[in-house]
């Protein structure tokens, strides 16, 4: 998936603040001791941030021993200053404080996915190894005609028969040749092997930090950044769960029979997982480029956008106009030149980059920019729509204090961009002229299955990708373990299975970007469903009637200035205050998601009557 860039750190630092960094001498410390730690503390965090921002994205688009240790060393300075600051300001923590001190005491402890213990060696360490595999990532190809990977070449290197992870992706989305799919599959896996033994480190380090700041470990850490105790989280992960897993089930029921039509039963078993190579995506976590494959006969194709933008010749800075366009449309400023001159929207064909969509804040105010290497598809144009909607919470809440210039939490960064995408619609695309004519209501169930083999499949992948390192982290999940208990979950969750054995040898989770770049990934499967709660109260602003799939909110300023308003908030208010201001409720909540597709899940129960569903 996409996402967005929040390095963050601290320090202890200037006079002002010895009385929370002390050694535990003199007065006790008061709430206006605790305002002028925070005040002095965020004057400086706000350098490390824009310093570790420059770095990272240097790093990205210039792969390279030299950039690796510039990222590592800016990196391990906001680990260090991080635990820091956590370590003073548990001073505090018997302080009757106002709430919003209270607040940036606790993003300090959780503003960071790892942090080490204080001892700089370790710091070092972590952020090193932490470059190191976003970097080998980045440079991972795989060579079939020399036997296999190629993980952390350079553009220099003879490798005109070399894959890398865009060309491997296309041989996913595009062939219908099982060789070939499984060559591509088992291929971008082998660049994952030379991981293993550090992302093993790498677990051993960030849990001494994360006991450090106070949690059991550190997947303890990430879940105590909601509002809630850490149980709590996973309790409310599993009630959200609960909720959409019948309509994702009706989805795997129909994919599994209409795959086995396709390839076999021999090859897809009609009561068993579906072999994850055959779904058209590297991970299995969207099965929308085989939609030509699963849509039964007499449906009908729907619109297919890819062909609209290549019939165009619409190229890449076009697409990004269209998403600012968007945004424009409701109301909001134009995107300052700075993002048009430093953004990256081609692949280079002189170097390696990181090419996986993300936004960047780099400066923590004007200075935005996405990286994305796009490509001519339905799929890019809908990414971009979705990284412009990190680009446009960036610039709303660039007025809070720094610690406040995130989120409400992670999921909402991530669930503001996909409820713009869902306003994708064909009305939408009827306005910005991609296409001649809506189609009639008879095309709603191609457009429907669509956005269900992209947002439904996705979501206990979403879940599981997390769930798999909290086992890792609390050591419920050995390192002899990593691979079998990865595909136990993925069996478990997602009704999917590895094409061919796999092994302790292999390290199937780190063909992950986001496991060796330590990106949390609940964030997603929440965005997942807050994206269409988003979009049903925005839809309500914007005063559109009819089914909430055919709703787009292009156009409205009703609807932008509600959107606005929860953009501008941050992290300042608790998330359900955040929540309330745009849909008027304090929960998170599926219901929205399953009126959007409950046609479709009316004509699934007709397709699976008489199949065996399950696994």
């Amino acid at each position: 998936m996409t996402g967005h860039r929040n390095a963050f750190a601290a320090a202890c630092l200037g006079a002002a603040v010895l009385v929370a960094c002390g050694d535990g001498g003199g007065p006790l410390p008061t709430a206006a001791d605790a305002n002028t730690f925070l005040r002095e503390a965020e004057t400086r965090l706000l350098d490390l941030r824009i310093a570790a921002e420059q770095a990272a994205w240097v790093q990205q688009n210039f792969i390279s021993d030299e950039t690796n240790a510039l990222a590592a060393a800016t990196n391990a300075e906001l680990m260090g200053t991080t635990v820091e600051l956590a370590s003073a300001a548990a001073r505090f923590r018997d302080v009757e404080l106002p709430e919003e001190a209270r607040r940036k005491l606790m993003l300090l402890r959780t503003s960071l996915a790892a942090v080490a213990p204080p001892d700089p060696a370790r710091q070092q360490e972590l952020a090193g190894i932490r470059a190191e595999m976003e970097a080998a990532y980045g440079r991972g190809k795989y060579c079939p005609d020399d036997g296999g990977r190629r993980a952390g070449g350079s553009a220099s290197d003879d490798d005109d028969d070399c894959l890398d992870l865009p060309a491997l992706e296309r041989i996913l989305a595009e062939s219908r040749d099982t060789d070939a799919l499984i060559d591509a599959w088992e291929g971008w896996r082998s660049i994952a092997v030379p991981l293993r033994p550090r992302y093993e480190r790498f677990v051993e380090i960030a849990n001494a930090g994360a006991v450090e700041l106070g949690f059991d470990d550190a997947g303890a850490m990430w879940r105590s950044a909601y509002d809630m105790p850490a149980d709590a989280f996973r309790d409310e992960l599993d009630r959200l769960w609960g909720q959409v897993r019948p309509l994702y089930e009706s989805l795997h029921c129909l994919v599994r029979a209409e795959l086995g039509d396709v390839y076999g039963t021999a090859i897809v078993p009609p009561d068993g997982p579906i072999p994850a190579h055959l779904l058209g995506n590297m991970w299995a976590q969207s099965w929308g480029n085989v939609i030509d494959l699963v849509t039964p006969d007499g449906v009908g194709a729907g619109v297919d956008l890819t062909r609209q933008l290549e019939r165009r010749d619409v190229d890449a800075a076009e697409m990004v106009r269209y998403g600012e366009g968007f945004f424009s449309s409701l109301g909001f400023d134009p995107l300052p030149d700075t993002f048009w001159e430093r953004s990256l929207f081609v692949q280079p064909a002189d170097r390696d980059v990181v090419c996986h969509a993300s936004a960047w804040n780099v400066d923590y105010d004007q200075d935005v920019r996405i990286k994305m290497c796009i490509e001519p598809t339905g799929e890019h144009f809908r990414t971009i729509h979705h990284e412009l909607g990190h680009t446009y919470y960036q610039r709303a809440y660039r007025r809070q204090d720094p610690l406040f210039r995130t989120g409400a939490h992670d999921g909402f960064h991530e669930g503001i961009g996909d409820a713009v995408a869902l306003s994708i619609t064909p009305e939408y695309l009827v306005e910005i002229g991609l296409l001649d004519r809506a189609p009639p209501a008879a095309g709603d169930i191609p457009f429907l299955l669509r956005q269900a083999l992209d947002k439904v499949a996705f979501l206990p992948f979403g879940l599981l990708v997390d769930q798999w390192r909290w086992q890792v982290f609390s050591g419920e999940v050995t390192p002899g373990r990593y691979t079998d208990a990865w595909w136990r979950l993925r069996e478990s969750y997602q009704g999917v299975g590895p094409p061919l054995p796999r092994t302790e040898g292999d390290f199937d989770p780190g063909a992950k970007y986001h496991v060796p770049s330590n990106v949390p990934y609940a964030r997603y499967f929440l965005a997942h469903i807050l994206q269409f709660q988003f979009h049903r109260a925005l839809c309500e602003a914007a005063g559109v009637d009819g089914p909430l799939h055919r709703c787009s909110i292009y156009g409205s300023r009703p609807a932008g200035e509600r959107l606005g308003a929860l953009l501008r908030l941050g992290a300042s208010r608790p998330w359900p205050e955040a929540l309330q201001t745009v849909a008027g409720t304090r929960e998170m909540d599926a219901g929205a998601l399953l009126d959007y597709f409950a046609p479709l899940r009316d004509w699934l129960d007709e397709q699976n009557a008489d199949r065996t569903c399950g696994w």
